[in-house]
């Protein structure tokens, strides 16, 4: 796996990050390939420099990715906290390593920025991510809740 590039996403690589992010079942039943909204919503992380949509790159072929938000925050003394949201791995790199040298990449990328901690969310029905989180460090501190916002 030393061939894996970690790298800012560009807009030819939004096809197959949606790829990736609809190959699961949760994902299934929300993305839609093709849909022109995620070239609006690339432009504008592109456009925010508190937003960095990452892949990991193999052989030429995007094989994971993840979005990171950079936070400023008032508690913690003002400290600045990384989100890392969006994370998949190419269903044929699981197990190989790559999403822990991600993961590794993606909280350096939060200390060059002075972020003093990093925070994600995993659905509950994944109990394997959240394994894999854990053995990164993460804990489940604290209770996430969330809204879909209709229109």
């Amino acid at each position: 796996m030393s061939d894996a590039v970690f790298r800012a996403a560009t807009a030819a690589d939004v096809p197959a990050i949606i790829a990736l992010l609809a190959d699961d079942v949760l994902g299934a039943a929300r993305e839609r390939p093709g849909d022109p909204a995620y070239d609006a919503a690339f432009a504008a992380i592109a456009a925010d420099p508190n937003q960095l949509l990452a892949v990991a790159e193999v052989g030429g072929r995007i094989v994971g990715c993840l979005q990171l938000t950079f936070i400023p925050g008032i508690s913690h003394r003002g400290a600045w906290r990384g989100q890392i949201e969006s994370v998949r791995i190419g269903a044929d790199q699981r197990g190989s390593g790559l999403g822990r040298r991600m993961m590794v990449w993606a909280m350096d990328q939060c200390r060059a920025r002075g972020c003093r901690l990093v925070q994600l969310t995993t659905d509950k029905s994944r109990a394997d991510a959240k394994r894999f989180y854990e053995t990164l460090g993460f804990v489940a501190s604290h209770e996430g809740m969330k809204t879909i916002l209709r229109r």
